[in-house]
C-alpha cells in the first residue's frame, strides 16, 4: 500500500533588494502568521493550485512595490520539516533587485507599516527569513565576480563612481578605484551619454549607460 501523502503549502517568498542612503535595503512586513508577534517577514503568499511558481513570485513583487519588470530570479528553496511551527510549508525564495528611482513614495503593500530596513540593522525576523535574506545576500555579492547584477541597480545614466559605490556597499568594503574602472572596462557593456555630471566642487564626471539594459549578462 502507499503511503499517504503528506499535507504541505508551498509559497514564493521573495528578497526585494535595493541600494538607498548609501546602504543595501530589503523590504520587509509584518507577519500575519507568526507564532510570537511582532515579527518582521519577507513578502510572500501561497501558491494557488492553478499557478506556476514565477507567477505567484512577480504577482507578490508588485503587490509589495508597485513596480513590474524588474530583475527577478529564483533563489533557492527552503524546506525544513519545522520552519513554520503552524504547518509544514516549503518556500520556494527568489531574488528580485529594484532601483531606488523606480521606488514609489511608499511601499504598495497592502500592510500599511511595510518598510526598507539596511541589511545591517534589520528587525526580529519571523520564521528562517533571516537565513532567505543571508542566502539571497551571498548570491547577489557572489554574482559581482561573474556577472553585470549590480547594473540592476543603476539609473538610466550614472557615472562609474557610483556604480563602485554600488559594488562597495553590496561587497561591504572599499575597492581600488583604478582596478575597478580597468576591469568594468574590460566588460564591454557600457557606453558613454556625452554628457557629464557635477556634485559639489568635484570635477564633472562623465554618464554612462548599460548597453542592454534589463539583461544580467554572465561571463566565464
Amino acid at each position: 500500500m502507499p503511503k499517504p501523502f503528506s499535507p504541505a503549502a508551498v509559497t514564493t517568498d521573495v528578497v526585494i533588494f535595493t541600494i538607498r542612503e548609501q546602504d543595501l535595503q530589503v523590504l520587509l512586513g509584518p507577519s500575519q502568521s507568526a507564532p510570537v508577534e511582532p515579527r518582521w517577514a519577507l513578502p510572500g503568499r501561497i501558491v494557488g493550485l492553478d499557478e506556476d511558481l514565477e507567477t505567484s513570485a512577480v504577482g507578490r513583487l508588485e503587490d509589495a512595490t508597485g513596480v513590474n519588470g524588474v530583475y527577478l530570479e529564483q533563489l533557492y528553496t527552503f524546506g525544513a520539516p519545522r520552519r513554520n511551527p503552524r504547518q509544514r510549508v516549503i518556500s520556494v525564495s527568489y531574488l528580485a533587485l529594484l532601483p531606488c528611482e523606480r521606488l514609489p513614495p511608499r511601499p504598495a503593500s497592502p500592510a500599511p507599516s511595510s518598510a526598507w530596513y539596511p541589511l545591517d540593522d534589520l528587525p526580529p525576523l519571523a520564521f528562517d527569513h533571516a537565513n532567505i535574506i543571508e542566502v539571497a545576500h551571498q548570491r547577489l555579492a557572489a554574482k559581482l565576480a561573474y556577472s553585470t547584477i549590480a547594473f540592476q541597480f543603476l539609473p538610466e545614466k550614472f557615472t562609474l563612481g557610483e556604480l563602485q559605490a554600488v559594488y562597495e556597499i553590496i561587497l561591504g568594503e572599499p575597492l581600488d578605484k583604478r582596478n575597478f574602472r580597468k576591469r568594468i572596462g574590460a566588460l564591454g557593456e557600457l557606453e558613454e551619454t556625452g554628457e557629464q555630471r557635477r556634485r559639489g566642487k568635484h570635477r564633472p564626471a562623465r554618464l554612462y549607460r548599460v548597453k542592454n539594459p534589463g539583461e544580467v549578462q554572465i561571463f566565464k
